[in-house]
């Protein structure tokens, strides 16, 4: 069969192949010759009629007689590069339709370019945390956007909005960095310290998140609305979370607050040469103190008392 393409169904063209081997034959012969009832017969008849493929002849009984293949398959094609016309003008409706269906769908990702336009929306997404802060803290840092976000986090927590910040030990190395999380943690925030933070992030109440990409140059950001890779992005906060050492207490815990404070920056991995400098402590007297809280931890460094502690309680 090869009238398929044309629209000509298979039953059509056995019947159209025995009219043109049988010039002038009526119903009952096409009916006997395909092996079909007579009613059958007739309707393919009316089929390849209207399809232009046979003629209805005069007189009694009703005969037919095939059109010449080659120019009524030409009609055929014509009729249906007409209808594939016609069919893709309608589609252009469906195409319609989709557009606007997709102007109207919402994106979860979006990105943000420029440094004033990145501070702002920083600035933004906070104020419009209900519940919680997740942060991701790590260098490289923006100077003129650290006071900013700094007071707008002091002030959010006040308002009764939590934050859980987890930095990465390096970020605590920046100048004026310790200071800035210990004022930070006075004020309500609680923070973690975790060798090795995968990104800079800032998600708030699950719904949204950001991902700063860029900061030298032209600065970028990846603003995400809920979506399952934020919510994959929540699942990594957490998991890095229940592996970081906590490095101060938000609330009072009975622990000596020199310890509690040394036992931070032992979490944070410093020296007792470089705890001394930042404490105003004498270098023996960390030593000293170092010694006891790892004795009684039972750790063997600095870093593994810091951990013993979290891991105690003793940090809250």
């Amino acid at each position: 069969m090869v009238l398929g393409p044309f629209g000509v169904t298979e039953a059509e063209e056995r019947a159209y192949r025995f009219v043109l081997g049988v010039p002038d034959c009526t119903v009952a012969d096409v009916a006997e010759g395909i092996g079909a009832e007579a009613r059958a017969a007739r309707r393919l008849l009316r089929e390849l009629e209207a399809k232009g493929l046979v003629c209805r002849l005069n007189g009694t009984p009703v005969r037919y007689q095939g059109a010449a293949p080659d120019l009524a398959i030409e009609v055929l094609a014509l009729v249906r590069h007409r209808q594939i016309e016609q069919a893709k003008l309608a589609a252009s409706e469906l195409t319609d339709l989709w557009s606007a269906a997709e102007r109207g769908r919402h994106v979860p990702i979006e990105v943000v370019h420029g440094r004033d336009v990145n501070t702002q929306r920083f600035l933004q997404t906070q104020l419009a945390a209900r519940r919680e802060v997740l942060t991701f803290d790590r260098p490289p840092y923006l100077e003129e956007g650290i006071e900013p976000q700094h007071d707008l986090q002091v002030q959010r927590m006040a308002e009764g909005v939590r934050y859980r910040t987890v930095y990465d030990r390096s970020s605590l190395a920046e100048p004026g960095q310790m200071e800035r999380v210990l004022a930070l943690a006075r004020a309500g925030e609680q923070a973690r310290v975790y060798d090795g933070v995968p990104l800079k992030l800032l998600v708030t109440d699950g719904s949204t998140g950001l991902v700063p990409f860029a900061v030298s140059g032209v600065r970028r950001s990846v603003v995400l609305d809920a979506s399952p890779l934020l919510d994959a992005l929540v699942v990594l906060f957490e998991l890095v979370w229940e592996r970081s050492a906590p490095l101060w207490a938000s609330a009072p815990t009975g622990v000596d607050p020199v310890n509690e404070r040394l036992l931070g920056f032992a979490a944070a991995g410093y020296t007792d040469e470089s705890i001394a400098r930042m404490t105003g402590l004498s270098k023996r007297t960390v030593e000293r103190r170092m010694r006891q809280i790892m004795d009684r931890l039972g750790a063997r460094t600095r870093f593994q008392a810091g951990l013993q502690a979290a891991r105690s309680g003793l940090l809250g």
